[in-house]
């Protein structure tokens, strides 16, 4: 059979969804490896120690700045649909939470996060609206993340005698973070349909024809539905980047706090440094559930140039894992409640071909 045949379509994107599966589980050995080396190095002892001096009422306080900054990721996500629909936050911080849980938990969450999000609000909106809504504000979320994460570099660079090494792969990580951040820029204001585009080049040379005989006019019909929200509402262009400008301040803000239980004397930049590096290893390392490992390697490498030591640095990302974890758990009674089936979700994400 030719490469149109629809069983074909679905083995080839089995076979990517394979590789990816592989990544995360060796990624995730890896993380666990990580995670228990620092707790063998720093101690358990002194772990509790930190844990404690955190204490009920911390955890509390880091528990509620995390639901502030979700309730502004839903406020900003409500701004980006387009009349006649609408959602308020009842709608969407849910929405989010759900989102952040399965994002969370699943080693591919990344790849059902959004969707997940679009189906939890399906009796409100049409998925499509849902999905290119979305789409909006992570873009403009990925636009300030990206900003946020090079000034924590730049910074970082400028302020240590860092080995050449560690230099060259910060250089190499913020030259990718601006071509990124420009080319999202080039793409908004030019529109260019490159989604829809790639997927109409695929098919007319006969990939995957099973997947994108609907799905490349989806892919059309999307991204005019964000190109459209910039034309008719540019005035909700800067409330929605200043919303995620609160939502990274929120970030540093709890960084802060916890050092300052913690005993160290918190400074904005530090906290801005310890915040911007986990910004970072949240997006490079999305295949490590919880980001088990790799947040403590990141907040210790920082916490050690900072001079405030190993243990502050773990302790912290351990604490701040502790707070994932809860907020999963809450997604996941969500999800129990609302009867949303992860099936349905992945069936959106990945359409089954038909005969």
């Amino acid at each position: 059979m030719s490469a149109t045949n629809p069983t074909e379509n679905a083995n080839q994107v089995s076979k990517h969804l394979n590789r990816l599966k592989i990544a995360a589980v060796v990624l995730t050995s890896i993380g666990i490896c990580l995670f228990l080396y620092f707790i063998y190095a720093v101690g358990v002892r002194e772990i509790i120690a930190g844990i404690g001096r955190i204490g009920f009422e911390g955890f509390a306080v880091v528990l509620f700045i995390y639901f502030l900054r979700m309730i502004i990721r839903g406020w900003s996500w409500g701004l980006a649909v387009h009349e006649p629909y609408s959602l308020s936050l009842r709608d969407t911080v849910p929405a989010v939470i759900i989102g952040e849980a399965l994002s969370s938990i699943i080693p591919l969450g990344f790849v059902v996060s959004g969707t997940s999000k679009a189906v939890a609000v399906k009796r409100r909106v049409p998925l499509v609206v849902g999905l290119s809504s979305i789409a909006t504000e992570n873009l403009i979320y990925s636009f300030a993340t990206g900003i946020f994460v090079a000034i924590g570099g730049i910074a970082f660079l400028r302020s240590f005698d860092l080995a050449d090494g560690w230099k060259l792969t910060i250089d190499i990580m913020l030259g990718v973070i601006f071509l990124l951040l420009f080319l999202g820029v080039l793409m908004v204001i030019r529109q260019w349909h490159f989604a829809s585009a790639t997927c109409d080049w695929l098919y007319d040379r006969g990939h995957l024809k099973g997947l994108l005989e609907h799905g490349r006019l989806q892919a059309r019909l999307f991204e005019n539905l964000i190109y459209g929200f910039y034309r008719r509402y540019p005035q909700r262009f800067l409330p929605i980047l200043g919303g995620q400008v609160i939502f990274h301040a929120l970030g540093v803000s709890e960084v802060m706090y916890l050092l300052w239980k913690l005993g160290e004397t918190p400074s904005a930049f530090s906290a801005m440094l310890l915040e911007s590096v986990s910004r970072l290893i949240t997006i490079v390392f999305k295949l490590v559930p919880f980001l088990i490992g790799v947040d403590e390697a990141g907040a210790q490498f920082v916490t050690d140039a900072l001079a405030i030591g190993t243990a502050v640095g773990v302790t912290l990302a351990i604490i701040r894992k502790g707070r994932i974890l809860f907020w999963a758990v809450v997604g996941v009674l969500l999800i129990v409640k609302r009867g949303l089936s992860l099936a349905e979700i992945r069936n959106i994400v990945l359409p089954k071909a038909h005969e």
